[in-house]
């Protein structure tokens, strides 16, 4: 599989734990402690998805994943956040920041790594672009050569989870999509995500996109229904 997964949690038990499923499921697990060594490694060594938690001795797990998120070298590393924070607030915030997934302690081991899997696999594939190397319009520009996202020529950072979603509906103009549609084919198989997190990341992707995220020109919703992209043949 040689996927190389960064575990970061200061509950050391909790770490190893995590790490022996993932090596018995054929993954290559790389364990940090705090947050300082998990920036650092992830900076040098550049793993496939990090298992982040929020409660961390130096830099807190918020703080980690925004520094991913805003570096364009690690902008697309999955991160799957793994925390005794349950409430829903704190899983929102989590989302919204650039999480492509959260999960409570206590937890189900196989979940998680279900879980895993589902996140690595949403980042691999890739709709189609009905044989389109790349698509612009009204300034928003997708290389799909290159899977690189612009806006009026500048690079915006893009998580995987929302670079997929963006994928999908720019390659359907014009057709309306139900959450439960979305799910079915951006999240696929992963059957623990809730339609309320389709929710937050259209409103992470028009933060990035979008010249006024609350009057959107690209991904638009249709009240009682879902989304769209806007319609290309009448732009």
């Amino acid at each position: 599989m040689d996927r190389n997964i960064l575990v970061v949690d200061d509950e050391r038990d909790i770490a190893e734990l995590v790490a022996y499923n993932l090596v018995r499921e054929g993954y290559q697990v790389t364990k940090a402690y705090d947050g300082h060594r998990a920036l650092q490694y992830i900076r040098e060594n550049r793993p496939d998805l990090v298992i982040l938690d929020l409660m961390l001795p130096g830099i807190s797990g918020f703080e980690i994943c925004r520094q991913i998120r805003k570096n364009p070298e690690t902008e697309g590393l999955p991160i799957i956040m793994l925390t005794a924070k349950a409430d829903s607030v704190d899983k929102i915030m989590g989302l919204e920041i650039g999480a492509d997934d959260y999960l409570t302690k206590p937890f189900n081991v196989r979940e998680l790594v279900a879980r895993v899997r589902a996140v690595l696999r949403r980042w691999e594939k890739v709709p189609a672009s009905g044989g389109r190397e790349n698509i612009c319009f009204q300034g928003l520009a997708i290389d799909f050569r290159t899977y690189e996202v612009t806006v009026e020529g500048k690079k915006v950072n893009l998580g995987p989870t929302e670079l997929k979603l963006l994928r999908f509906l720019i390659s359907n103009p014009g057709r309306v999509y139900s959450r439960t549609q979305l799910l079915d084919h951006v999240w696929g198989d992963d059957n623990f995500v809730e339609p309320r997190t389709v929710d937050v990341h259209v409103s992470r992707l028009r933060a990035e996109i979008e010249k006024d995220k609350d009057n959107p020109c690209y991904i638009l919703t249709v009240r009682g229904i879902g989304y769209k992209f806007a319609d290309l043949q009448q732009a």
